[in-house]
């Protein structure tokens, strides 16, 4: 698929606008994923799942406090960044009732994992998350494509000051060194939610993230030395927030951005602003998923491992009616998103000169 960085407000995307406007075409797409049987809740899938992940967590935990003060945490440090990762996974199928059909449940383990465990606000991340699913590579509407560090069109580079115009130049280069600082940055933008009127349990979760942050600190600070806490830190936080961007990034970073105005139905407003990235089983593990990501954007409460056959079923309806479907590889697909940062980024490189 050719890939323009911008969907403009009257532009056609190849399809005629009397099937754009019809309704039943994700109805059909839906028929099919429904009678294949794949929204179907898989509860051995995440019992297994989310045990191994407790158990991993578990383990990083006891080699923590068997190893005491040694330098040799810090490999402990690398393989908890990685638990972590896949703590975030979890937190995200719950928060999207993959997991649980309720509410009840699905929020009291988003709560557990996500604040407690992870030390980020649920109540916040699920605002950000749902605006973003409803508007995806949306200029105004998804906060994951606001220019607050980085800027993701050549019109928010035009209009860049202060901070986002500095990085903006060289956005491509510093895009993982950045990433070192996302684990952080989620926990900070947490605590600085609870006064936002979207956290509806303000007092609960800034209690957990409380306790989270006392354990964690506590802990590191009682084991290790100070220096080795904070190197502990800095390896723990930086390899997370590798981890997260490396999972999230290759999903809509260098696809198409949509201007206010532009006209697509629910199906091409998905598909065309998503990119799958191919993958076997350790694709999937690493990713959660979120390798099948234009399938995940159709149907957000879809298990986890259904998306795999539903994939075959949208791909092959995306091309009946004529609409373009991307994948790619992991690495090629993160060279888009670097490609496309440093093409944004070339008004700020040009004033400069």
């Amino acid at each position: 698929m050719a890939n323009p960085t911008m969907l403009p407000g009257n532009a056609s995307t190849g399809v005629d606008e009397r099937r754009r406007q019809k309704g039943s075409e994700f109805s059909e797409l839906s028929r099919r994923i429904t009678e294949a049987g794949l929204l179907r809740r898989r509860p051995l899938y995440y019992t297994v799942r989310f045990g191994a992940v407790a158990l991993a967590l578990a383990g990083g935990i006891g080699a923590f406090l068997v190893l005491g003060d040694s330098w040799s945490q810090l490999i402990v440090a690398a393989f908890l960044a990685a638990v972590f990762g896949q703590l975030g996974l979890a937190a995200h199928d719950l928060a999207h009732r993959q997991v649980f059909s309720r509410r009840r449940p699905s929020e009291a383990g988003g709560l557990l994992v996500a604040d407690l465990l992870l030390g980020m606000s649920y109540g916040w991340w699920m605002n950000k998350h749902t605006r973003h699913h409803a508007n995806p590579n949306h200029e105004g509407k998804d906060p994951d494509v606001s220019p607050d560090i980085l800027v993701w069109s050549r019109r928010q580079a035009r209009k860049a000051k202060g901070l986002p115009r500095f990085i903006g130049k060289h956005q491509a280069t510093l895009f993982f060194p950045l990433l070192t600082l996302e684990g952080l940055n989620l926990s900070f933008s947490g605590f600085k939610a609870l006064r936002n009127p979207s956290v509806k349990r303000p007092v609960l979760e800034g209690s957990l993230l409380v306790a989270h942050f006392a354990v964690y600190f506590g802990a590191l600070f009682t084991v290790l030395s100070p220096a080795k806490a904070l190197v502990f830190v800095a390896v723990h936080q930086g390899l997370f927030g590798i981890c997260l961007g490396s999972v999230f990034a290759p999903n809509h970073k260098g696809m198409p951005m949509i201007e206010e105005g532009t006209r697509l139905d629910f199906l091409r407003r998905q598909v065309l602003t998503s990119r799958n990235v191919r993958g076997g089983a350790l694709t999937d593990v690493f990713m959660g998923g979120l390798n099948y990501q234009i399938e995940h954007h159709l149907f957000p409460s879809m298990p986890t491992p259904a998306l795999r056959q539903a994939q075959i079923i949208t791909e092959r309806y995306c091309a009946e009616l004529g609409i373009p479907y991307h994948q790619t590889g992991l690495l090629a697909s993160h060279r888009e998103a670097l490609r496309h940062l440093r093409n944004v980024g070339e008004p700020l490189r040009g004033a400069g000169r």
